[in-house]
């Protein structure tokens, strides 16, 4: 147990610092990829691989590894490439997301690096593969484009996104019209997934791509001297973003003494004992694993009604 406080006390030094480490792959071509080493579990050689009838042609197959049986992604195949063929001489990186456990196949694995936020960019538009990356960053004057893992695990294993019968109740839909709500996550497919789910509630959207454009926004609004918590019901921000990520954005909002009123969710895909200990440091209100209609729509009802009863 002190090894893993150890831990968190060390990667929690660098919230607030917009900081972030990638694990460096290949597929099949010189061109680099990054993950967030928050995401990863480990990596190892491609194990055996059982094949799974009707499922998705993306997942390879499924392996048993430490006593568990885990879907393996071809990540090449999931971004409209040819899949990898020589799976004996490539490697799977094990990750976590939304708290499910999944391995991405990959050619190599080149090494970890640590970078600042503002060193990842979205991606330059008319890229042909833009659709599948939410970042960009150059490391030793080399491309590296970080994938959107969301939109790839959503096209294989889709998630409802039903709001369950008595989450929402009339009155509060009623109140949610006139209720904004601020909105910045990176991923397409999360942005809409969101959107919806609010939309359902009554509440009208305003959606934003990362942290900057969050932060830009609300201090635009403070500047034109607008009470940004009363205008705004609550913002509801991503974690890993370009620019400027969601726990950075956090700890700007609670310095600023026109913002630090502001309601903030945190909604990741990011699982772990490390984002409890983050939030806390930041000052978020509330953190959502995503996605999760029923819960997610459950805390904009929650606080619609807090703020009427005030």
């Amino acid at each position: 147990m002190a090894g893993v406080l150890d831990s968190v006390n060390q990667r929690t030094q660098l919230v607030g610092q917009n900081r972030l480490e990638l694990l460096l792959f290949r597929l099949d071509s010189p061109q680099l990829y990054g993950i967030n080493v928050f995401k990863v579990k480990e990596v190892l050689q491609c194990p055996k691989l059982t094949i799974m009838p009707k499922s998705s042609p993306v997942v390879r197959g499924v392996a048993n590894i430490r006593g568990g049986t885990i879907p393996i992604l071809d990540l090449s195949m999931a971004t409209g490439r040819a899949g990898l063929s020589d799976l004996k001489n490539s490697f799977v990186i094990i990750t976590e997301y939304n708290s499910k456990i999944q391995g991405f196949l990959v050619r190599s694995v080149e090494r970890i690096i640590n970078m600042n936020w503002e060193e990842i960019h979205p991606p330059p538009k008319g890229t042909g593969r833009d659709h599948y990356l939410t970042a960009v960053t150059r490391v030793d004057n080399q491309l590296v484009e970080i994938i959107d893992v969301e939109k790839i695990l959503a096209e294989v294993a889709p998630t409802s996104e039903v709001i369950s019968e008595g989450v929402i109740d009339v009155d509060t839909q009623a109140k949610a019209v006139s209720k904004k709500v601020l909105i910045c996550d990176d991923s397409s497919v999360a942005r809409k997934q969101v959107i919806r789910c609010l939309e359902t509630v009554g509440v009208e959207v305003i959606a934003l791509n990362d942290g900057r454009q969050a932060y830009d926004y609300l201090m635009q609004m403070a500047a034109q001297g607008k009470q940004v918590d009363e205008e705004l019901l609550m913002l509801i921000s991503d974690i890993e973003m370009p620019e400027m990520d969601g726990y950075t954005l956090t700890a700007e909002i609670r310095s600023d003494p026109r913002l630090q009123k502001m309601h903030i969710i945190l909604h990741t895909s990011l699982s772990g004992v490390f984002n409890q200990a983050m939030v806390k440091k930041v000052g978020a209100d509330d953190f959502l694993a995503k996605f999760r209609p029923d819960e997610l729509a459950a805390r904009v009802v929650d606080r619609i009604k807090a703020v009427e009863a005030s």
